[in-house]
């Protein structure tokens, strides 16, 4: 089994980057180290989460550990903050709270203990860390905006609107699914945008996200140039399933977690 333990940066910078760098990846377990490089050479990582698997964001740290520390990592791509935010120009030796202040970060949406370490090591790197995420402030004209259903082929629209009712336990009304797919395809396209422009010759660039942002069928890749190299890595709390199949391109399967009732609680 891996060993996804790690040490979370400090706030205080207190070791020479080189140093840094080079324990976070010698302590890197094998078969992870072994694994990302299997995905060389790419352009692009694309690394589908489970929101609540924290052996999910160990493994973003351990990544992006890896790559800075070959100098290979030209960006950190994120859902978790909202595009036009980053933290180029901030110093290495950057608090937390400085990083979490440029990327507007909502701590109770997405907890900094969970993402601060991948966001950090990105930072103390040198490595610029880029919110992906479609504004709060236009969701409202994406969920109007009907030439976002056409941005995904028929079946892929249908299979994408099937998700978001399913998603919301069968609650919402159904003159409710296409505008909150609109947001989902909008979501999409904004991280795919931040991706593009941050790609760099002879190196990678990181996208954190949602499993489902990074479906080759339904999201992110969906919105990418062909010719960009891509490689789309589902991280599965659990068994493969068929489902996976031809959606991602590599699974990394982490122990299941205990079965929660989403919907139950939802109904509630």
């Amino acid at each position: 089994m891996i060993d996804l333990k790690h040490s979370p940066p400090g706030k205080r910078w207190a070791a020479p980057l080189l140093f840094v760098l080079l324990t976070a990846c010698s302590t890197l377990p094998p078969p992870l180290t072994a694994r990302t490089d299997a995905l060389l050479p790419t352009e692009v990582i694309l690394l589908g989460e489970q929101h609540d698997a924290s052996a999910h964001q160990q493994i973003h740290q351990q990544v992006v550990a890896h790559l800075a520390a070959r100098g290979q990592l030209s960006a950190v791509a994120l859902e978790m903050a909202e595009a036009g935010r980053g933290t180029a120009g901030l110093p290495a030796n950057s608090s937390e709270q400085q990083v979490q202040d440029v990327l507007g970060w909502n701590n109770k949406s997405w907890p900094w203990a969970a993402y601060g370490p991948a966001v950090m090591t990105a930072v103390r790197a040198g490595v610029p860390v880029l919110g992906a995420n479609l504004p709060a402030a236009q969701m409202r004209d994406a969920m109007a905006d009907n030439r976002l259903d056409q941005q995904l082929p028929g079946p892929a629209l249908k299979a994408q609107q099937q998700l978001i009712r399913l998603g919301h336990c069968s609650l919402l009304p159904e003159d409710r699914i296409s505008p909150m797919t609109r947001i989902q395809v909008a979501r999409d396209m904004h991280m795919a945008r931040t991706v593009e422009k941050a790609v760099l010759p002879g190196k990678v660039v990181v996208l954190l996200a949602g499993s489902g942002h990074v479906n080759r069928v339904l999201g992110v890749p969906q919105h990418l140039p062909p010719e960009l190299k891509i490689q789309a890595v589902l991280l599965r709390a659990g068994p493969e399933t068929a489902a996976d199949t031809g959606a991602f391109d590599v699974v990394w399967n982490t122990p299941a977690l205990p079965v929660k009732d989403y919907c139950g609680s939802l109904k509630k």
